[in-house]
């Protein structure tokens, strides 16, 4: 490293940009305005043909690992191969480790994780000045931060998030927090399942919640409704990925249950993923097509829009039948900060922000009728309404602040000695 330039945070990501992974944007951005020198590898290419405008703010370089193992084997081979003559010893020690993970769980990925590290190790990371590195997901950056990190001799830390912890093999996991320096993630309910999986190790587990841009999602016109209640037909959305861990056949049976009983609607979902055939399926079935309608993957100034015209937020997450579930959705502290008031279901770490009857509705997973009647409350009672505005906001201001929360996590970084050193 030339001794002029500005150590380096080298962070794996599985993929980048992504839509539905501003939080992590985010968090390179507010790093990078404190200081921090960031150059990120990235897993996978973007998947969207748009990104968020936030993204063209960041500085930090992206070097795109090969994605396919029978694609790209020769280029695999040439630089994995050179690495392992120039350090036998590590690549030797690298590989023992690859065999006894594929031994415990027969997953091929594990190859291409190790070849992808050296990949990395010989071709791009030499002249970046990059002194650790951090994977965000617990899952195959993690592997391949932990397989590059014993190649290159670099410490690596990660970030665990929901489904990259829930859905990994426990062992597995676990050997990716014994190796690490540290470990992030951005839950009390996530930090507690980690320190059980790690079984006693010293290494520290950092609780830092994620935060959004409260100047982002902070509304540009009076809300009347909090004083006078919103008139039929009320405006009800859902933003979220499609997939099982959501639950929205529960959302939409409970709009049945709201169109059953007279009440006039007009609900928006925003999101794309592997169960959109299903859930557009339901919706027809359930016949509601015409009082819900699907707008798919959308930039921020068109969710920003939705927010505004909303009157409620529903979203029924559950666990999945794989283990997969969510932290806190960030789509929550969004209407929460927008002033929309929000029915979620008592799963994972959703508590921790959402406090039934005082900043939003909560409600067992499962169960349409239930979240009906919460619906029906918090579009119909105007005291309920008014307090739950209120305090959902303040909560939001006061503990989910992005720029305060990014301080914290500068805080871990500083005292693993990485980045520009806290002013005195």
């Amino acid at each position: 490293m030339n001794p002029a330039e500005k150590p380096s945070i080298g962070m794996i990501l599985k993929g980048y940009p992504r839509i539905s992974e501003t939080f992590i944007s985010n968090e390179i951005l507010l790093l990078e305005r404190l200081g921090f020198s960031i150059h990120l590898f990235s897993m996978r290419h973007p998947r969207e043909p748009f990104s968020h405008q936030s993204i063209k703010q960041i500085k930090a370089t992206v070097d795109y690992l090969p994605q396919s193992l029978a694609a790209s084997l020769p280029r695999f081979l040439y630089h994995n191969l050179l690495l392992a003559k120039k350090n036998p010893r590590s690549y030797h020690l690298a590989l023992r480790t690859a065999i006894r993970r594929f031994r415990r769980t027969r997953n091929p990925a594990t190859l291409k994780h190790l070849f992808q590290a050296g990949y990395l190790v010989h071709h791009l990371l030499p002249g970046r000045g990059i002194t650790h590195l951090h994977a965000h997901f617990a899952h195959s950056p993690t592997s391949v931060a932990m397989y590059a990190g014993g190649l290159s001799g670099l410490p690596y830390s990660f970030t665990g998030h929901a489904k990259d912890i829930y859905t990994s093999d426990p062992e597995q996991l676990r050997e990716k927090i014994e190796r690490a320096r540290f470990v992030i993630t951005c839950t009390e309910y996530n930090k507690r399942y980690l320190t059980e999986i790690s079984n006693g190790n010293s290494t520290p587990i950092h609780r830092i919640y994620h935060g959004i841009d409260i100047d982002l999602f902070s509304r540009n016109r009076k809300r009347n409704e909090v004083k006078n209640l919103p008139v039929p037909p009320y405006q009800i959305l859902t933003v979220a990925r499609l997939t099982s861990k959501k639950g929205l056949p529960t959302v939409f049976r409970a709009l049945r249950y709201l169109y059953d009983r007279g009440i006039a609607f007009r609900h928006t979902l925003i999101g794309d993923g592997d169960d959109r055939e299903k859930i557009l399926s339901l919706v027809k079935e359930l016949g509601l097509s015409h009082v819900s309608r699907w707008l798919g993957t959308q930039p921020h100034h068109v969710v920003l829009d939705q927010y505004r015209r909303a009157d409620l937020f529903v979203l029924g997450c559950e666990t999945a039948r794989n283990g997969d579930r969510d932290g806190i959705p960030n789509v929550f502290l969004e209407s929460m900060a927008m002033e929309v008031p929000v029915v979620a279901t008592r799963v994972s770490a959703i508590p921790e922000l959402v406090q039934d009857g005082r900043t939003g509705l909560l409600i067992p997973p499962g169960e349409p009728e239930k979240m009906a009647q919460a619906m029906t409350r918090l579009l119909t009672d105007g005291d309920l309404r008014k307090r739950v505005i209120h305090e959902a906001k303040n909560r939001v201001i006061r503990n989910f602040d992005n720029s305060r929360m990014i301080l914290d996590l500068a805080g871990v970084y500083r005292a693993e000695g990485l980045g520009i050193p806290s002013e005195r």
